[in-house]
């Protein structure tokens, strides 16, 4: 077993990192077959990436191998208007066009009733590439932008008690980050220099999930889930733009599922998930006392995104055609995190979609092998500033809007 997990970790570390936003900044789903579910999974394991949305289901998957690789392309724009800075106009941040999100899970009983293996994904992410930069008018450069990644390492244990199982996490978290264009923040900062244009740089930190899952009654299995908040180092590249000298913790998130099967082929399933982004201060700080030179950038009450804390809900159905043929559709929402008093600093960052609509599919391909699709589109998205640009920077507003279609395929071994 020692082996496999150190295995894992080097697989890990080899991974070609890439963003990824779907929820806020995070993924709507983890697992191919949960990605063509709406995202789905904390109570309806499938595969050895259930550990990322509920490490108990790990009980119930049984010996297997799972990679996947998702093909994220995110549409992502911004407009100001009525700016007296001269920045009014429409802006392209798709200078980078699409990314490669990829997984690993491996999971082994080794016993009846416990569970050992390690679940590798990219937790979330966003990206902004402008070449014609936004915030040039107030002292940037071409290009402009900002690029976050997220990978988690997930060792995780199980155990079957009867009809429930209980199931622990570490979480073992990696992230990378770069700014450039940002040189009009800099005298707003407590750290000028560690502003932009730093090039990348990286942070880890340890975090824990558990989880709960239970068949109530032959059709019905409940579940539960919740992950602390993540510590991570800090961005010291960049302790002069987030808050806390570079603090960029993951947030806390928990959520509880529901799976029925209504038919011996059909399965629905919805989930229920929080996700506590307005906790962290990089994350959750408004950018007002900015504009009311009431704080600095870098600070500990320094200026964030203003992101508020966000509830996700999922639903999907899984019907199996044939023995060898499962179809799979799904949905998720929710209310985007982005209030329209926050949309100027979040022309770096504008995760402003809402509805996501899948659909996927699993090919067994024999007793071992099996083939899995997932197709993803949230449909796109506008939030129009509301007294966003302070007078200082010419007033006006900052209008976001974004669009992203994903496209996924995953190979999963029993053995």
């Amino acid at each position: 077993m020692k082996r496999h997990l150190l295995a894992a970790a080097i697989a890990a570390a080899l991974l070609p990192l890439s963003a990824g936003a779907t929820t806020g900044y995070f993924q709507h789903g983890y697992g191919i077959m949960s990605k063509g579910m709406g995202g789905v999974g904390i109570a309806l394991p499938q595969d050895s990436l259930a550990a990322a949305t509920n490490p108990a289901g790990m009980a119930w998957v049984g010996n297997r191998v799972d990679g996947g690789l998702d093909w994220f392309a995110p549409k992502r724009s911004s407009e100001i208007v009525g700016n007296g800075a001269g920045a009014s106009g429409n802006y392209d941040a798709n200078g980078r066009k699409s990314f490669l999100v990829p997984e690993f899970g491996f999971n082994r009983m080794v016993s009846q009733n416990l569970a050992l293996g390690v679940s590798v994904y990219g937790n979330g992410g966003m990206n902004t590439y402008y070449n014609n930069n936004p915030f040039r008018a107030f002292g940037g450069s071409n290009p402009g932008g900002i690029d976050l990644m997220q990978l988690f390492i997930a060792p995780t244990a199980a155990l079957k008690v009867g009809n429930h199982s209980f199931g622990a996490s570490l979480n073992i978290a990696y992230q990378q980050f770069g700014a450039q264009g940002l040189e009009g923040f800099r005298a707003m900062s407590a750290n000028p220099e560690a502003v932009t244009n730093r090039g990348r740089d990286t942070s880890t930190g340890l975090g824990l999930r558990l989880g709960w899952t239970g068949q109530v009654s032959p059709n019905v299995t409940l579940g539960a889930t919740y992950q602390t908040r993540t510590h991570m180092s800090k961005f010291d590249k960049y302790k002069g733009l987030f808050a806390e000298q570079g603090g960029f913790d993951i947030p806390e998130n928990f959520g509880a599922g529901v799976a029925f099967r209504a038919t011996p082929a059909l399965t629905i399933a919805a989930d229920v998930v929080r996700i506590n982004y307005g906790d962290v201060k990089a994350v959750g700080n408004t950018v007002n006392c900015l504009f009311t030179g009431t704080c600095q950038l870098g600070t500990s009450s320094g200026a964030g995104f203003g992101w508020r804390n966000s509830t996700v809900y999922k639903i999907g159905l899984a019907y199996e055609v044939s023995p060898t043929l499962t179809l799979r559709t799904g949905y998720a929402t929710l209310k985007q995190p982005i209030p329209n008093s926050q949309t100027f600093f979040n022309i770096l960052a504008p995760g402003v979609v809402e509805d996501h609509m899948t659909m996927g599919a699993t090919w067994k391909l024999s007793k071992q092998a099996e083939l899995s699709f997932s197709y993803m589109h949230a449909f796109e998205k506008k939030v129009s500033g509301s007294g966003s640009i302070a007078a200082g920077f010419g007033g006006g507003e900052a209008n976001l809007r974004m669009k992203q279609d994903a496209l996924g395929v995953g190979f999963g071994w029993k053995y």
